[in-house]
C-alpha cells in the first residue's frame, strides 16, 4: 500500500473530495511552505501572507470538486492565492483612498523587531531580504505575478502563462522587465 507521503496530489484531492478531511490536511502540510512564501513575496508582509494563505485553504477546500486532477495541484492552488493576494490588494487600495492609511515608507510602517539581535549574519541577511520584498511589492503586479511565479515559486514560463493567461513569451518579457525595475529600485546594475 502506498503511503500518504508518496501518494500523488491528485490522489488526495480525490480522497478529499469523497469526505476525507485528512487527505486535504496532508494537501494542506504538503503545499503549506511552498505557497506561504509565493504569497509573503507578493504581499511583503508576514502576517498578511499568513492570513491569505488560510484565506486561500479555505477556498481551495470549498473548490475542491472544480480541481481538475490532470494538471498540478502546486498551480491550481497558487492560481487561487494570487486572486486572493489580488484581492486584498484591492481591499488595501479601498482603505487607503478612504481612510489614509499610513503607506509602508513611514517610519510606523519600517520599524520591524529584529528576529534575531545576537546574530549579524542572521540580521544582515534579514534586512536583505526585507529589502527585495519591499522592492517586489513596488512592483506593478503584471511585473509582480510573473516574476514571483518563475523566480521564486519555479514554474516554468509556460506553467505561469497559464496560471496568469498570457503567453510564456509574454511572461519571459515580463520578467526581464520585473528584474530590470527591482534593479532599479534596489540601486544595482541591472544583469
Amino acid at each position: 500500500m502506498i503511503g500518504a507521503d508518496e501518494e500523488s496530489d491528485a490522489a488526495l484531492a480525490a480522497r478529499a473530495v469523497r469526505g476525507e478531511d485528512h487527505a486535504f490536511t496532508l494537501l494542506m502540510r504538503r503545499h503549506k511552505g511552498g505557497l506561504y512564501g509565493f504569497v509573503r513575496r507578493y504581499v511583503g508582509d508576514t502576517d498578511a501572507a499568513y492570513e491569505v494563505v488560510q484565506e486561500s485553504f479555505v477556498a481551495a477546500w470549498r473548490a475542491l470538486g472544480r480541481y481538475d486532477r490532470a494538471r498540478p495541484f502546486g498551480v491550481w492552488l497558487r492560481a487561487i492565492a494570487l486572486n486572493k493576494c489580488r484581492d486584498r490588494g484591492r481591499r488595501q487600495t479601498v482603505r487607503r483612498i478612504v481612510l489614509g492609511e499610513k503607506d509602508a515608507e513611514s517610519p510606523e510602517a519600517q520599524r520591524q523587531a529584529d528576529p534575531a539581535p545576537n546574530a549579524e549574519a542572521v540580521l544582515v541577511s534579514a534586512q536583505r531580504r526585507a529589502a527585495l520584498d519591499a522592492a517586489i511589492a513596488k512592483l506593478p503586479a503584471k511585473l509582480k505575478e510573473p516574476l514571483i511565479l518563475t523566480y521564486f515559486d519555479e514554474l516554468s514560463q509556460q506553467q505561469a502563462g497559464k496560471l496568469l493567461g498570457v503567453s510564456a513569451k509574454t511572461v519571459e518579457t515580463r520578467v526581464y522587465r520585473a528584474r530590470q525595475k527591482l534593479a532599479q529600485i534596489l540601486g544595482l546594475d541591472a544583469e
